[in-house]
């Protein structure tokens, strides 16, 4: 039924993302799928990497070692954003399209004052996406 899922995955807060990567992992086994991982950082130093390189080395250790913990195939494409606040939701678009995912898969979290000024991203994913997005809570 999917041929691809797509996974965004902030690596300053994996540790809030365990229940939508296993959906993820769970649908890729089910409809046997391929899993990639999708990572938005600055181009400035953050609290994660000191620079793009960086963060896409990390990423794509995570996905290695999820990789490995799951057996399953998963891949990890790296995308570097001057604003990753402003520009998360049209970089996570593109990619979509890019990795050529026809299912997303992406966290949400608990939602709070901040919702009723602020869309949130799983909420304009679903929204906008061309593909189905499953937004997991």
């Amino acid at each position: 039924m999917f041929k691809k899922i797509m996974l965004p995955i902030d690596l300053e807060h994996v540790e809030q993302l365990e229940k939508a990567v296993q959906v993820g992992i769970d649908l890729a086994r089910l409809y046997e799928s391929t899993v990639c991982l999708v990572g938005v950082t600055t181009e400035a130093p953050s609290a994660v990497a000191h620079n793009p390189d960086e963060f896409a080395q990390k990423l794509q250790r995570f996905a290695s070692e999820l990789s490995e913990h799951q057996g399953l195939p998963i891949e990890s494409v790296a995308y570097a954003a001057h604003d990753p606040s402003v520009d998360l939701d049209k970089t996570l678009m593109g990619a979509a399209a890019e990795v050529g995912a026809d299912l997303v898969v992406m966290a949400s979290h608990v939602p709070g004052f901040p919702e009723h000024f602020f869309a949130s991203h799983g909420g304009h994913m679903a929204s906008h996406a061309p593909m189905s997005v499953m937004v997991v809570r």
